[in-house]
């Protein structure tokens, strides 16, 4: 059993926490962290991730002035920072890793914010020896939250939207038309999971369509424009292997078994507008 807990309980519990008590993390919980990172390497569609957890350092937080949360993560005890190959899923594979890193984290009592971003030329990049291959899409900070919200971490939690979520009806399709929940069957809970993933700036960008045969999803990405640009990297393909973390996740502890695929239905109608990545075919 990799969790603890029911993932579905850690993926409800976890969200973003900026604020930290500055409370050292437990020689046993560090161990336990690092050694999950250690094998935390092969992403579903095949590319290679290295992922490590340090301790936190003035050279550390320097390294997130480039970032607009810059100035609103106090006090974290660590990082977790992941490098991955420039491969044509390697930004997926990494949102799903890192992602399967957090909840982990949550799972041993500890809090963590995503940090999207570029840190290619920063600190971080120097204590995962990145090579010339690579890149680091996001850091996550990891420490023991705050057991009470600051005004500017309520502000900030207010003003990203981080407790709200779209509806089903505007994320799961069949037939370009929203996916009713009892057509989805046992896989309502996996989507339920995704409907709850984090994503950059709350955007949710990831739209599942359901085949018309069953277990069959197809997983695309509706492209907030300009957003690529703006952010430096394409922190939306990070998010959609997030959701593809929390579907995988639910799905195997529902006994759902399938595996991930690369082939663009060509479905037509709704999904024209959307941006085809992957595909999840139930029973294999």
């Amino acid at each position: 059993m990799l969790f603890n807990r029911a993932i579905t309980d850690i993926i409800r519990q976890r969200k973003s926490i900026r604020s930290y008590l500055g409370t050292s993390i437990e020689k046993e919980k560090n161990e336990a962290l690092t050694h999950f990172l250690s094998a935390n390497t092969t992403g579903p569609l095949g590319s290679q991730a290295r992922f490590t957890f340090i301790t936190a350092s003035r050279e550390d937080r320097g390294a997130l002035k480039g970032l607009i949360t810059y100035g609103m993560i106090k006090n974290p005890m660590g990082f977790i920072i992941g490098a991955v190959g420039n491969t044509p899923y390697g930004l997926e594979d990494f949102g799903y890793l890192m992602e399967k890193a957090i909840l982990m984290a949550t799972d041993l009592g500890l809090g963590t914010c995503w940090l999207g971003g570029t840190f290619n030329s920063s600190g971080f990049a120097r204590k995962i020896a990145l090579q010339n291959n690579e890149i680091i899409p996001a850091v996550t900070s990891v420490g023991y939250a705050v057991t009470k919200l600051s005004p500017m971490d309520s502000l900030v939690r207010s003003s990203a939207g981080a407790n709200k979520r779209k509806l089903w009806s505007a994320l799961f399709f069949k037939n370009d038309k929203p996916l009713p929940t009892e057509e989805a069957g046992a896989y309502a809970i996996p989507l339920e999971m995704v409907r709850l993933a984090p994503s950059a700036n709350n955007f949710q960008p990831w739209r599942i369509i359901k085949d018309s045969k069953d277990d069959t999803y197809h997983f695309y990405i509706k492209r907030v424009p300009g957003l690529k640009f703006f952010m430096k990297s394409d922190l939306q393909r990070v998010d959609l292997g997030i959701a593809m973390c929390h579907f995988a996740l639910a799905a195997d502890e529902e006994g759902l078994k399938g595996s991930w695929h690369i082939h663009d239905p060509r479905l037509g109608g709704i999904a024209d507008k959307l941006d085809y990545r992957v595909t999840w075919v139930g029973g294999k």
